[in-house]
C-alpha cells in the first residue's frame, strides 16, 4: 500500500483511504489492483522476457483496458527495472530530474517498489509517493515530478499512455530550488 512522505512539514500519510483523499486533493489520480492475478513465476521477477511482459499484459487484460476507457488511454507496455538493467545508473539519472509531460503518466507496479516524487500545491510542496506492488498512479499533465527507486531498486511497471509523444520528458527548472 502506498505511504505518503511530505517533504518541507515531514507529515506521513498511510492506509489507503487517506492515501487516497491526499492524493486526490492533490490531483493525482490513485487506486489499488489484486496482484493476485499475477502468475506466481512473475510475483518477484524483474528480469522479464517479452513472453513475461506479455503474460503480465494478459493477466491485467480487463483491468488495464477498464482504466484506458475511463481516462482515454490507448497504447500500454511494461517496464521493468532493476541491477539486471543495462545501463541502470544512467537511466536512473536520467529519471530523477524534475519534469514534466503534456499527457499523464500512469504507472501500474505489478513487483517490487518505487518513489514518484510529485510537486502538489503551494502549502504542500513536494511529496514522495511510495509505491507497491498493486498501486496504481496517474501523475497529472504538466505536474512537475520524477521518478525513483526504493532501496531494493527494482520494479516492474505497466505504463499506459494517450500518446506517446505525451510522454516525452520536459524538464522542469524550481524557482526556488526546493526539492
Amino acid at each position: 500500500m502506498a505511504v505518503i512522505r511530505v517533504r518541507n512539514s515531514g507529515k506521513v500519510v498511510e492506509g489507503q483511504d487517506n492515501v487516497h483523499a491526499f492524493l486526490e486533493e492533490q490531483g493525482v489520480f490513485f487506486e489499488r489492483w489484486d496482484m493476485g492475478k499475477l502468475p506466481e513465476s512473475l510475483v518477484e521477477k524483474f528480469d522479464l522476457t517479452d513472453e513475461d511482459k506479455a503474460e503480465i499484459l494478459k493477466s491485467y487484460d480487463d483491468d488495464i483496458r477498464s482504466l484506458a476507457d475511463r481516462r482515454g488511454y490507448v497504447n500500454w507496455d511494461v517496464i521493468a527495472l532493476s541491477e539486471k538493467t543495462p545501463n541502470i545508473e544512467e537511466l536512473l539519472k536520467k529519471f530523477e530530474q524534475v519534469h514534466t509531460h503534456t499527457d499523464d503518466e500512469v504507472r501500474i507496479i505489478t513487483a517490487g517498489h518505487g518513489i514518484f516524487i510529485v510537486k502538489g500545491d503551494d502549502e504542500t510542496g513536494y511529496f514522495n509517493i511510495e509505491l507497491e506492488a498493486g498501486d496504481v498512479i496517474s501523475v497529472p499533465e504538466h505536474t512537475p515530478h520524477f521518478f525513483t527507486l526504493m532501496e531494493d531498486r527494482q520494479v516492474v511497471a505497466v505504463r499506459l499512455f494517450i500518446d506517446t509523444d505525451g510522454w516525452v520528458a520536459h524538464p522542469y527548472e524550481e524557482k526556488n530550488h526546493q526539492i
